[in-house]
Parts: C-alpha cells; sequence; structure tokens
C-alpha cells in the first residue's frame, strides 16, 4: 500500500458511505454528511475521538487512507476521526446532533492544526482491504455482524478473495465469516428476486445477527433448503424454496409497506419458537395467518406438553393472586367476585373431565373424592 502521506483540508474529505458501519444504518437509503455524522457520533463514539483531539490533538502518524472516485476524495479508513474533525472545525453541528457546543470546543492552536490532516491515497480500493479489516474489525470501535458481513462479501465477491484468507487477517474463525457470509448472501439473494426490501424492514435497523444466528437452527435451514456453509456460494436458497424466503424474512424484520411486526421480538427465545414453527406445518400455516409466535409455537408443541405446561402456568397465576388477595380484594368489588367464580367454574370443569378419564385408567381402585397434590 502507497504510504505517501499528504496534508489535506478535512472540508475536503467526504464520508464513505459504502463503509459497512454506515451503511448498516442507511439501509439504501442515500445520507448527508450531517446524516452520517450523526449516526457516527451517536453510535460509534465520535465523542472519544472529540475528547482525544481536545487533550493531545490530531494524532499525525496515524493518516487516513483515502481514494478518488469521481473527482471526490473519499475516507476509507478513518471515518470515525474525520466526523470528529469536522465536528470541532463546525460547532454548528452540536444542535443537529443534538449536544452542548461546549463538547466540541477546542484551543484555538489545535483547531488550527485541524485545517490539515494526514492522508494516505491508494489507487483503489482493494489495495487497502488488509490493512482496513485488520484495524476496524479488531480495533477499539469493533464491528457488528452486519457490518463484517457486508465487508466480508465486498471482498470476497469483488476483488475474488477467499473466506480463509479473510478470515485470517480479520481474526475470526474461517467457520464464523462462513457464516456471516452466507447470511447476507442470503440477503442479497432475497433482494435480488424480490423477496425482500432492506428499507421496508419495521425496525430502526436490520437485527442482522437474528438471521445468522437462525441460518445455524437445522429447522430454518430446511424451510428455506439452504446447505452447509461450507458451501459458500452467492444463492444459496434453491428457486423452489424461494417464497420461504421471503416469509422468513418477513417474520425475522417485518415490514412497513404490510404493516406486520417482525414476530422475533428477543433472539432468546423468539429464535428457538420460530424454529419450532417452521418445522410444523400447523404452526407454519398459523404464523402465516398472523397468529402471535407463541400461539403458533404452541401449536407446534406435543399436545400433552402444552396442556401440562398450561396447568402449571395457571397454577402460579393463582398462587401469586391468592398471595395478594388480603391486599388486592376488600370485598366490595363484585366484578372481581365474579372473575373469581368464573375462573373456579372453569377449573371445576376441567377436573370433571381430567378425573372421569383417570378413574377410566383406574378400574375400581379409583378413589371417591377429588385428588389435591401433597403441596396443594
Amino acid at each position: 500500500m502507497n504510504q505517501v502521506i499528504t496534508q489535506v483540508n478535512p472540508r475536503d474529505l467526504i464520508f464513505d458511505t459504502q463503509n459497512p458501519r454506515i451503511a448498516e444504518f442507511s439501509l439504501g437509503n442515500e445520507l448527508s454528511e450531517r446524516e452520517i455524522i450523526k449516526i457516527l457520533w451517536n453510535v460509534m463514539g465520535v465523542e472519544e475521538i472529540v475528547l482525544s483531539i481536545k487533550a493531545s490533538g490530531f494524532f499525525e502518524h496515524e493518516p487516513l487512507i483515502a481514494v478518488r472516485e469521481e473527482g471526490h476524495s473519499i475516507v476509507i479508513e478513518g471515518n470515525r476521526r474525520l466526523a470528529a474533525v469536522k465536528c470541532i472545525l463546525n460547532p454548528e453541528l452540536a444542535d443537529y446532533i443534538g449536544i452542548n457546543k461546549n463538547n466540541l470546543f477546542v484551543s484555538e492552536k489545535i483547531k488550527a492544526a485541524l485545517e490539515s490532516i494526514p492522508v494516505i491515497f491508494v489507487n483503489e480500493r482493494k489495495d487497502a482491504w488488509k490493512f482496513i479489516g485488520f484495524k476496524h474489525i479488531n480495533g477499539p470501535a469493533k464491528w457488528g455482524s452486519y457490518a463484517k458481513a457486508q465487508y466480508i462479501s465486498l471482498i470476497k465477491n469483488e476483488y475474488d478473495i477467499t473466506l480463509e484468507e479473510i478470515a485470517s487477517q480479520i481474526g475470526d474463525t474461517h467457520k464464523t465469516v462462513q457464516k456471516l457470509y452466507q447470511g447476507l448472501q442470503v440477503i442479497e439473494q432475497a433482494e435480488h428476486i424480490g423477496k425482500f426490501d432492506r428499507t421496508d424492514i419495521n425496525a430502526p435497523r436490520l437485527y442482522f445477527s437474528h438471521l445468522y444466528t437462525g441460518l445455524s437452527y437445522e429447522g430454518i435451514k430446511d424451510f428455506i433448503g439452504i446447505k452447509d456453509v461450507s458451501e459458500e456460494v452467492k444463492n444459496p436458497v434453491p428457486a423452489e424454496k424461494e417464497d420461504n424466503l421471503g416469509e422468513l424474512l418477513l417474520w425475522m424484520f417485518g415490514s412497513k409497506k404490510r404493516e406486520e411486526e417482525p414476530v422475533i421480538q428477543s433472539q432468546n427465545p423468539d429464535l428457538r419458537r420460530l424454529e419450532a414453527v417452521v418445522r410444523n406445518k400447523e404452526a407454519t400455516y398459523a404464523l402465516r395467518d398472523r397468529v402471535p409466535l407463541i400461539v403458533a409455537y404452541e401449536i407446534s408443541q406435543p399436545k400433552d406438553e402444552t396442556f401440562e405446561q398450561s396447568l402449571l402456568e395457571a397454577k402460579r397465576a393463582l398462587q401469586k393472586a391468592h398471595s395478594y388477595q388480603t391486599e388486592g380484594f376488600d370485598g366490595k368489588d363484585e366484578a372481581l367476585l365474579r372473575l373469581s367464580a368464573s375462573v373456579a367454574s372453569i377449573a371445576d370443569d376441567l377436573y370433571d373431565i381430567m378425573e372421569k378419564k383417570w378413574k377410566m385408567t383406574q378400574g375400581e381402585s379409583a378413589p371417591k373424592k377429588r385428588l389435591f397434590d401433597e403441596d396443594n
């Protein structure tokens, strides 16, 4: 990589919209410079860099890396530092970011020094991929799974670098890199065939870990027909499973246009529940009809397990109500009394049905009075 350092006015440098961490929040939308700065400030620790510059100035021995494209000088490594410098030079950005202008105050000496900062220009992005990958992914502001996956996909698909080589360079295992790559290829395949749109997700950002973690579950893999991650193909989902792929991404990320919330609200336990649902035809049809995930999950479970679990939950709920009855019921609210009567009636009916079935299996030895468990 070219090591010639050039001093450049930071106002002449622009942010890299292909930067995976910026792309994670833009979701395909074109962002203005100040929108990018706000994202970098709020999510990626730019304030820490501002504090460092306040204390010691800009570290001249760590130049930015840039490439000249279409007449622009684009910073491909050092976007957080560029954001810090631009904020200090233009404190009016504080109002847009939502911070106090005093946070951006530095001495006049430091501010004057920031009028030019060190930059190394490379001929093309490929020239810097090893350095950028190692520094970003293993640096102090570590990348999330989606940013990593975008970076890995770019390097493999655009520069024809093997996943094994990428893994050795960024310090992740080959298996992890394969999983991240496969996850992004699934999304890109879905977008290419019109089954998914990143800009339509019903969430503040794309929670990519839901997908790449889910793709390690056998039920989800079978649902969309993908094979082992070692295949390393660009279109891992077979044509006959593409409709299922669209459904899976809808359930994971929702859709603003269709006014559907994602069924995955928390990766644990919702991801395992979704796997159980897609393994069961009846439960899958229920989820397609917008039945809540927990209900579809119950459909997927053996009926005897669901029955026992429901009884245990009812018992715990009644024990809790019983513990609060002294202060929770003053004897005046007839509606509460009627509610309790309804609960008792349902419990009586259920017990009568269960007792009849039980006596049929016990024959003459069946007791003539109600059974109670030992601890009541």
